[in-house]
């Protein structure tokens, strides 16, 4: 038995003692641990003396407390105010010492390119969540010896690029550079691909190598998974890639909804997997699913990351999904199952009451389980249609089962009231041969049965949709035009302004 497989074992049986989170006042409890942890650890940066963390500390109540005295951030304000600041050398300032690494977020919306601190703190935490996550497996019957096989974990590059007294770059840099010394035997593509750049050279030195790998779980976002999946079938002239890789057996997808995919996906194997979604962001490790027969992810209420909920509403967000001054927010044992919220956070890494800039919805308050429903600013709502990626991903994807057809990548334009009137414009990439109008006629019909303000503004003022069918590569060949192929970057489901006229000027071009 190697070392790893005795580490695993040993934590499968710790597994079997960790309480169980249940009724609605533990999961607050649980919380208010979490933020008086971050609280006492911050109350001497300048961050805690500016908004006496002391006096929260010791307050009766202390999550209402700190609600009471810490305004809410989103990205700029926080960069601007303070964040600033840590890229100057200064330290204790929204957390103790100095901050080693920033990741460097693909901006979809916002800045082009964001500073995410990560800290020590935090990247234990990442850690001790991963390990968590990797236990779970051991619901679905799977022996611990199928952990000995490969990791294959496909993101951005690895490369750190140093400035000075600090280094900044993809997370999956960061996270990959700690990696423990007892797992790197079995991570793939292993440090030296990993930091390859270039997307297509990476792809191609891992495409060389895949026969030599005996894979048995796979990370990473479902496009770029997939291109690398075929490439691999199509190198070898293999049937599927069970041919190449026997043994795997798991996918963890992260970062976007995985059911668009499924069914091009499921092309690709011999026989079915299991799936697990993660919610790894730069700013944290925040819920994983944690058990079978669910699409749902528990929150990790425990781990360095103190939650808030604000109602994903007009009277918190304005027409382009920029938060309103002084929303209504909300802790975990307020809020509803089937409620749109927007994510506000407080981390082990400095990042106080901040708009993350993802909205979710709870499945079960019980268990603390949710879905990704979209971004703050990637929802259409030209007229009060209120579309939710969410919305989106389903009708997409219901639309292409029914009619058998695989569509990977899809987002949907508007255009501004002419004479009262509101359009929507769907793009579809696809390597099918497609019945557009069906195909529209079918998506329209699904998303008036999930969304009842759209089915009013059909029949009022969202008089005119349209779809245009694209090879699939147009929207890779566009992303890589921005300088978002691969990694970690997704096609956005919804496009708007100056990323909308981009996005048409191109398709002219292309």
């Amino acid at each position: 038995m190697t070392l790893f497989t005795k580490i695993l074992t040993r934590a499968v049986e710790l597994k079997k003692t960790i309480p169980k989170v249940g009724r609605k006042k533990d999961l607050l409890k649980i919380q208010q641990s979490a933020l008086l942890k971050l609280l006492r650890k911050a109350r001497n940066t300048s961050f805690g003396k500016e908004y006496d963390f002391d006096s929260i500390v010791f307050s009766k109540k202390p999550m209402l407390e700190f609600q009471k005295k810490v305004p809410v951030f989103d990205y700029q304000k926080i960069y601007d105010t303070w964040w600033f600041r840590l890229l100057n050398n200064e330290e204790n300032v929204c957390w103790p010492g100095k901050v080693k690494y920033f990741a460097l977020s693909s901006g979809t919306s916002g800045a082009s390119s964001k500073y995410i601190p990560v800290t020590s703190q935090m990247l234990r935490s990442i850690k001790r969540a991963s390990a968590l996550h990797v236990l779970t497996l051991a619901d679905y019957d799977i022996p611990v010896t199928f952990l000995e096989k490969g990791f294959l974990m496909i993101g951005g590059s690895t490369e750190l690029r140093s400035r000075g007294s600090y280094f900044e770059g993809d997370l999956s840099g960061i996270t990959t550079g700690n990696i423990p010394f007892w797992f790197q035997e079995f991570y793939k593509p292993g440090k030296e691909i990993s930091m390859e750049k270039d997307w297509n050279v990476k792809i191609e030195k891992i495409v060389e190598n895949a026969k030599q790998w005996d894979i048995a779980i796979i990370c990473g976002v479902p496009a770029w998974i997939q291109i690398v999946l075929q490439k691999i079938i199509t190198r070898y002239k293999v049937n599927n890639i069970h041919d190449i890789w026997p043994n795997l057996s798991v996918y963890v997808s992260g970062g976007v909804s995985f059911e668009p995919y499924k069914s091009s996906f499921e092309k690709l194997f011999a026989r079915p997997l299991i799936y697990l979604d993660t919610y790894l962001a730069s700013e944290g490790f925040i819920a994983f699913q944690a058990r079978p027969n669910t699409t749902s992810m528990q929150l990790i209420l425990n781990n360095g990351i103190f939650f808030e909920f604000i109602p994903f509403t007009s009277d918190n967000f304005d027409e382009d999904g920029s938060m309103l001054e002084n929303p209504k927010t909300l802790l975990i044992n307020e809020v509803e199952e089937g409620k749109e919220y927007a994510l506000l956070i407080s981390t082990n890494a400095g990042t106080w009451r901040y708009l993350i800039g993802d909205t979710i919805k709870f499945t079960s308050k019980e268990r603390s389980e949710i879905i990704i429903t979209g971004r703050t600013k990637h929802f259409m709502s030209l007229c009060g249609e209120h579309l939710s990626v969410d919305n989106l991903n389903k009708a997409v994807t219901a639309a292409a089962n029914e009619l058998n057809i695989f569509i990977t990548e899809f987002t949907l334009t508007g255009a501004p009231a002419k004479e009262g009137v509101f359009s929507h414009k769907w793009y579809v990439g696809t390597n099918s041969k497609i019945d557009g109008d069906k195909l529209l006629k079918r998506i329209d019909e699904l998303l008036c049965e999930l969304n009842d303000d759209y089915a009013v503004e059909r029949k009022e003022v969202l008089k005119e949709i349209s779809l245009v069918v694209l090879p699939l590569g147009v929207f890779y060949a566009w992303m890589r035009k921005n300088g978002k192929e691969g990694g970690q970057n997704k096609f956005p489901r919804v496009l708007k302004k100056e990323k909308q006229e981009d996005w048409e000027v191109f398709i002219q071009n292309a």
